[in-house]
């Protein structure tokens, strides 16, 4: 009998990584906190290099129907003023995929649909992990599994790392984050482009993710603003009128606010039949669009490490060795871009876009290089 891996979070890494498996020839179950897989929650950026994998996974098609395809990201300022812009069109040649800007629930419903609803399990909010022969595994509703290969793929606050690893320890940027989802006639110039605007200690970001549907982002230092009871109109009222009405159309009930918050880089994602994947390994700040592309890499190599024949006991411990440099780099690139991006002396932001007009494109090129390459 095939032994099978369970798998704890349905999110994007836990389900592609659910289906990477399955598609190797693996068993896999995967426990999920939520009562359902439902279109919630705000917009995402899929990058070329997760796309290059959800086309070996035969998923690529579906999240390109699903999302709208982004040519370029722009970094502005306040007034939409291009200081610099990221022209991705050369990739899409090189690889053959887009990135794609796409509602996070409907690729969460994409890769279940992929991976199978009968094996997913819905409403198991983990409790408690013991280990003797195989892990045994508690959730909140009582009931139990046992299961030989265990991975978690369970997020910043996984309780898989926090109950079977070392101390880690989370770290708070100190920023707040909004982010909504609205409807509205996006003027056609900005259709397939992903804009942020950097203002003084704040910047809002907004990108198409269907033909009505725009995604938008918003983050201001912590030490300027409360999480709650904040009016973001009056708030970003020095930025351009055309974000200014992004932020109108949206109803403030559908605004998510959380913290901005990463993990401090970690050693170890595996040991004696478990691993960690996503964010459960290496939460990073969002500043790269990386997070959950990262955790669909991770997928990739678990499988592609399968390919070349080495039993899952011994791949996890590969896994570790192949991925950690790359997605440490994602963590501390993304950490100090995030702290740039919110320098509030007027000087520090004068040199800082004058930098960035000036930057050689060769240097950009060589950071999209690396992020866009798959091992």
């Amino acid at each position: 009998m095939k032994e099978t891996v369970t798998i704890i979070g349905a999110g994007i890494g836990g389900l592609t990584t659910a289906l990477t498996l399955k598609q190797k020839g693996l068993s896999c179950k995967v426990f999920e906190a939520a009562p359902e897989i439902k279109p919630v929650g705000a917009g995402i950026i899929i990058a070329n290099n997760a796309m290059q994998i959800f086309r070996k996974l035969g998923v690529h098609e579906q999240i390109e129907a699903a999302g709208n395809r982004i040519s370029y990201m722009k970094i502005t300022d306040a007034q939409l003023n291009c200081i610099s812009v990221a022209d991705l069109r050369a990739y899409e040649q090189q690889y053959g995929v887009h990135n794609i800007a796409i509602h996070r629930g409907e690729l969460q419903k994409t890769l279940a649909d992929a991976f199978g609803y009968q094996h997913i399990m819905l409403s198991k909010r983990l409790s408690k992990i013991e280990k003797s022969d195989a892990f045994k595994l508690t959730f909140e509703d009582y009931s139990t599994t046992q299961t030989k290969f265990l991975i978690g793929a369970d997020g910043l606050k996984s309780k898989v790392r926090n109950q079977l690893f070392e101390p880690s320890t989370l770290r708070n940027a100190n920023q707040k984050c909004w982010r909504g989802i609205c409807e509205i006639d996006l003027p056609e110039k900005y259709h397939h482009e992903l804009n942020e605007a950097w203002g003084k200690g704040k910047r809002f970001g907004f990108v198409k993710i269907s033909d009505k549907k725009v995604y938008w982002y918003a983050l201001e230092n912590a030490k300027n603003t409360e999480l709650v009871q904040i009016n973001l109109s009056e708030n970003f009222k020095e930025f351009h009128a055309d974000i200014l009405k992004i932020i109108a159309a949206t109803p403030k009930e559908k605004i998510i606010a959380s913290d901005i918050i990463d993990l401090s880089p970690i050693d170890q994602w595996q040991r004696e039949n478990v691993c960690l994947i996503g964010d459960a390994a290496h939460a990073t700040t969002p500043n790269l669009g990386q997070g959950a592309c990262q955790a669909v890499e991770d997928a990739y190599v678990l499988g592609k490490l399968l390919d070349s024949g080495i039993a899952l006991e011994n791949a996890f411990k590969e896994y570790e060795n192949m991925r950690r440099k790359k997605a440490h780099a994602i963590v501390k690139t993304s950490w100090a871009i995030g702290k740039m991006a919110h320098w509030e002396n007027d000087f520090g932001i004068w040199f800082r876009n004058f930098a960035m007009k000036n930057t050689p494109k060769f240097l950009n090129k060589k950071q999209l290089d690396m992020i866009f390459k798959i091992d």
